[in-house]
């Protein structure tokens, strides 16, 4: 491979698979920085951008897969700032308009312009209509989006820029609710690359009593591992069990990273009064909501969406504390259509990351 090209698995139809392919070499200018990247995060969301049928997302084919990046600066653009050439860092993964309100404060996932982006298929991030990280390089609209990382392996940091994050931002949106109560229970369904590092967050962050919920027995010892108060299969009487773990009240939170409709029929049944849902997972399901209905008095339901850079440093924190951990199952960049197909197995356990090789 000449110097001026560079390796890149690619989406170049819906419905895949993925292509490794060699791709012209980024140059940064203005504020661009390039990172060569040491890790990048394969999720289920990938799955749902590969799977998707023409016209489903708003994105311009094709373009490089893969949001979750670590990595390091190799070369920046005349008007760029944030970390220096030499730094490693992890990437911010959504990528707003960079001026609105929102854009200002590193909420970037919540861009006021987020439709005119859509609108315009212009994409709305690394691996989401623009060229990500599953490559030897990835080209970052700015500095901004950079969060340095300092030592920490690159196979820890590059999960933290999705599955950390979207865990910690689901938490938080049920924190204060936690907050009034110590010791009040809080559901977790689904211990994959999320949920795991839920339960992790959930313990170093509250006092809950965290209850796991997942179909794989793997994802339960996972959930265990991590710190997890209890885990159960679902079962017929699973909301049964879980309500008597709460001392019969039901749960102060659920935090549903699945989105089944067995899922949210789950949250519904085990979600106590006045308690928070956060609906995080994908999963094709729908809640109805409606005054009187199935959501108990006081309830209140989240669609918490990745998270902001200033909670992306406060995952970075913990990780580099110590107090948070992924489970990861290496793969070379080489092998993604091997971790595709493990992935859409269930097969991996934790967090599938693919490795330049």
């Amino acid at each position: 491979m000449s110097t001026d090209r560079t390796r890149a698995v690619r989406l170049t139809r819906w419905g895949g698979p993925p292509i490794l392919t060699e791709v012209p070499r980024p140059t940064p200018t203005g504020e661009e920085v390039l990172i060569r990247v040491e890790a990048a995060g394969l999720c289920r969301s990938d799955l749902h951008v590969i799977d998707a049928r023409p016209g489903d997302l708003p994105y311009r084919l094709p373009f490089t897969l893969g949001h979750e990046v670590a990595g390091r600066v190799v070369e920046r653009g005349p008007l760029a700032g944030g970390p220096a050439v030499g730094e490693r860092v992890v990437v911010h993964g959504p990528w707003g308009c960079g001026g609105c309100a929102r854009c200002a404060i590193g909420a970037d996932n919540y861009c006021d312009r987020r439709a005119a982006l859509d609108a315009d298929r212009a994409g709305t991030g690394a691996g989401l209509g623009r060229d990500g990280g599953m490559a030897d390089l990835l080209l970052v609209p700015s500095g901004r989006l950079l969060v340095p990382v300092g030592d920490l392996a690159a196979a820890q940091a590059a999960p933290l820029s999705d599955a950390g994050l979207t865990a910690y931002h689901a938490v938080a949106a049920v924190r204060r609710t936690l907050g009034q109560e110590p010791g009040a229970g809080v559901v977790v369904v689904g211990v994959g690359g999320l949920g795991h590092l839920a339960v992790q967050i959930l313990r170093a962050t509250t006092t809950a009593q965290v209850l796991a919920v997942d179909v794989r027995e793997e994802a339960l010892a996972l959930a265990d591992e991590c710190g997890a108060h209890f885990g159960t299969l679902p079962r017929p009487d699973t909301a049964a069990v879980l309500r008597g773990r709460t001392g019969g009240v039901g749960a102060a939170a659920v935090l549903d990273f699945v989105g089944s409709r067995s899922s949210l029929e789950l949250a519904v049944d085990v979600l106590r009064a006045g308690g928070e849902l956060a609906v995080v997972g994908s999963g094709g399901g729908e809640l109805t909501v409606r005054k009187p209905g199935a959501l108990p008095p006081g309830a209140r339901v989240s669609l918490p969406f990745w998270g902001t850079r200033p909670e992306l440093e406060a995952v970075v924190a913990l990780a580099c504390e110590g107090v948070l951990k992924a489970g990861v199952e290496r793969f070379a960049l080489s092998n993604a259509t091997e971790a595709v197909d493990r992935l859409r197995s269930g097969g991996v356990r934790g967090r599938a990351v693919l490795f330049p090789d």
